[in-house]
Order: C-alpha cells, then structure tokens, then sequence
C-alpha cells in the first residue's frame, strides 16, 4: 500500500492506494486529526490506532488528513478551509464515511453534515467503538450494555443523526448499527429516553444475578484474580495459556466484550478463578464505562489485577495510563497489580532488558509461544499467599473435609502423617482463619 502526504500550512493530508483481493466491496474511510500541543499520544500513533478501529469495523482507509490547532473549532471542530478540503477529499476518492479522532459535538456533526455530501456520514471516534461493540457483543447482557450506550450518545444528537436514520444508507456498514430497524417516528428525545429506561432496568435484573453469581464465589473465599488491559493486548490469550478456557481470540480490537471467569488451579493445589474482561483503549466513551459497570466490577471486586501490556507496542507506556485512569474511574486503584508484558517473543534481548531495568516487578510472557507462565503462576501464588497467615495445624484424620479445603484454598508449605492426625504447614486465607484455629498447634 503506497502512501503519499502533502503539507498545506498547518495541516496535512496522507492518500492510501486502493486495497485488493477484497471479496466484497467495504466502505471508504476518511480519518481526521487534530494536532495538539498538549497531546501525550503523538498524531500519527493516534490515528494509526484509528485505522485498526476503522479496520475492525469493516471498512478500508482510503486518505487521512490532519490539522495543526490549539483548540477545535466550535462550528465544525476544524478549520472552515479544512471542512472543504474533507470535502473535496470525499468527492475525489468516492468516501462513504469520514471518522474524526475526537467526538464531536452535535451542532459540530450537523454543520460538517451541511458542508460535506449528504451521502457521506460523519462519525467521531465514539460513535465507531460503539458501533465496534454492537458489532461484537453476543451475550444478552452484552448487547443490552451496548445498546444503552448507544441510546445515551444518540440522546443529544438526534437532530444529527436524524438524517442518518430516515436515510437508506444507514441500512449497513460502519455507523449503521445505532437503532438498527427502527423508524424515524421512534427516534425522538421522549423515545430514546423510554428506552434508555426500559434497558436500565433490564439490566439492573441481570445485574443482580451477576451480583448473586460473584457473591456466591466471594462467598467461598476463593481468591480472585482479574485481567486487565488495553484492548489487543493479548487478555484472551493468556487466559487460554494459563487455563485452557479456549476463550475467541483474533488479532482485532475490541474481540472480548463479555467477561470470562475460569477456575485456575496453582501447584500447591490451592484454586483460584481468572477473569477476563472488556479491553480499554484511550478516549474510551464515558458511556461504556458507564454501561458496561456490571463487568468492570469483575476487576473492581478483585483482590489481584493482571494489568496486561503488549510489550511489542511502540506506545505501551500511554497505554499503561490509559488503563490506569480507567481503573481509577471505576475504583480499582488500589487493588494489589502486576504488570505483565504479553508478546514478549517480539522484541529482542535489549527491549526485555530495558522493560526490566524500568518496571522491576514486572513479568515477561508470551501467552502464544507459551513463555513466562510458570513465573507468572509463582507470581500470582505469592499475591495469594501474602493475604493469608502462616499457620500449623494438626488435623483429625476425621476431620477430611478441612484437609481438603486447606488444599484448595490454602498455600500448603508442608504436610506430614501424625498419629493423631494430619499436620499441615500452610498459610491461610483469612476467610477461613477461624475455620482452623482449634487445630492450631
């Protein structure tokens, strides 16, 4: 794919040959960036991360066009000479769609809306990880979570998106799936928020079952483990490694969106459940995170993090604070964390050393070559075990269900037979501290 860029005044435009070998003909892309002075991800890591999400959806890139400003313009987010040039863009290279790294606001949606071709839609970067998410969403709870944030960013855009709905090139492709099937009629302020209602409530029922379902395992004492993580950096992948859970995982953005939770058993015997959930990303819609609260409390109520890190990215250090900042939105920030750079098979010896030298806890793996598992598992049963108190016990040979539950929930350190019974060195969770003082030697 060849690329050529130009550079009139403050902006810059990047045309992209046509893709082949396409068996059905995707939609075209225009990407729009705005520069800023302030930003801590550089414009062109920015919009190639907009690329992927493009690409993801099921459209192709055909030009990406940038400006230089301090602050967006309130009427059309950039300049009014780059609002024709978006234009002019989309009339060369037949665009169907132009995506804007930043959200727009409506009235900006509905003047660039007027100055390009009705035919084109404009979306912002919200509007296509949404339409990503209702794209991969598959479980019930999933879809509804999608569909709320959905109703929540359509709410103060109807105006905007009227055309879009009442139009039939909303039928399909990139953008189409905001209230799929329904009439203009139904998409009025009242409407949207009957429905943002309804789903609320739907949700809250299944909420609560999701709640009693995480109660019954916090109820047990397991300890509870959570991987988090910007999205595509291998969440899937390393659960599949460490537990066999044979969870869908493709090198594309957002393919989990429902979370995971598996059993894990550790080399001393004790159990533990790893749950996977949605990847962020930066500029993650405050609506998502808003929706999708019932899953984040997966990594919320945990008593470990996982905060996996693909270590073969150029921008993993912005992409660790925008995982942060997310964690501390739905408050896990102090949950204990270890960071785990995932694909470590893709860099060479300097990169690992400069990774160590930088996060000295941190664990290097590679979930696809299967490399640093056991070092991460004897990390993980170190995090278990520091929770818990060290203590010896004799146990009536009677008394087999405590024998049992000391080795699927506790760090056995030492066993042997007395006559009296079984003598256990172990350390305990203080769940069940109580369970074993009686037996303490």
């Amino acid at each position: 794919m060849t690329e050529t860029s130009s550079v009139m005044d403050e902006s810059s435009v990047i045309i992209r040959g046509p893709s082949t070998a396409i068996a059905q003909t995707p939609e075209r892309a225009i990407l729009v960036g705005i520069e800023h002075s302030s930003d801590q991800w550089s414009l062109e890591s920015s919009l190639a991360e907009l690329e992927r999400l493009v690409d993801t959806d099921g459209a192709v890139v055909v030009a990406t066009t940038s400006q230089r400003l301090e602050a967006p313009n309130p009427r059309t987010f950039v300049g009014s000479g780059k609002a024709e040039e978006i234009a002019a863009l989309a009339r060369q290279f037949h665009a169907d769609l132009v995506v804007f790294d930043d959200e727009l606001t409506p009235s900006q949606q509905t003047n660039l809306e007027r100055i390009v071709d009705r035919n084109v839609k404009i979306i912002d970067r919200t509007a296509l990880i949404l339409d990503i998410f209702a794209l991969h969403a598959t479980s019930k709870e999933g879809r509804l979570q999608v569909r709320l944030a959905q109703n929540q960013y359509l709410l103060p855009r109807l105006r905007g998106m009227w055309a879009h709905l009442a139009s039939n090139r909303m039928g399909g492709g990139v953008g189409s799936r905001f209230g799929e099937g329904e009439s203009q009629l139904e998409v009025d302020r009242r409407m949207v928020r009957k429905r943002i209602t309804a789903i609320r409530r739907e949700l809250a029922h299944l909420t609560k079952v999701r709640a009693l379902q995480r109660e019954t395992r916090y109820g047990n004492g397991v300890f509870k483990v959570a991987l988090a993580g910007y999205t595509n950096a291998g969440k899937s992948s390393l659960l599949n490694a460490l537990t066999d859970a044979q969870v869908l995982s493709y090198d594309k953005l957002f393919a989990t969106l429902d979370s995971t939770t598996r059993r894990l058993t550790l080399p001393e015997g004790r159990e533990l459940t790893l749950s996977d959930t949605v990847g962020f990303i930066k500029k993650l819609p405050t609506t998502l995170i808003e929706a999708f609260k019932s899953t984040l409390d997966e990594i919320a109520g945990a008593d470990l993090i996982l905060h996996v890190i693909d270590a073969s990215s150029a921008e993993y250090e912005e992409q660790i604070e925008a995982v942060d900042e997310v964690l501390e939105q739905i408050g896990a920030e102090s949950i204990p964390r270890i960071l785990v750079f995932n694909k470590s098979d893709l860099i060479d010896q300097n990169g690992k050393q400069a990774l160590c030298a930088r996060y000295p806890h941190c664990i290097l793996v590679s979930a696809q070559e299967r490399y640093g598992l056991d070092e991460l598992i004897k990390a993980i049963s170190q995090a278990a075990a520091a929770r818990g108190r060290a203590m010896e016990v004799l146990i009536p040979y009677e008394k087999g269900n405590l024998i049992s539950l000391a080795h699927e929930r506790c760090h056995i350190i030492s066993k042997s037979h007395e006559a009296e019974g079984t003598k256990l060195s172990m350390v305990v969770d203080r769940f069940y501290e109580k369970l074993f003082e009686a037996y303490q030697i």
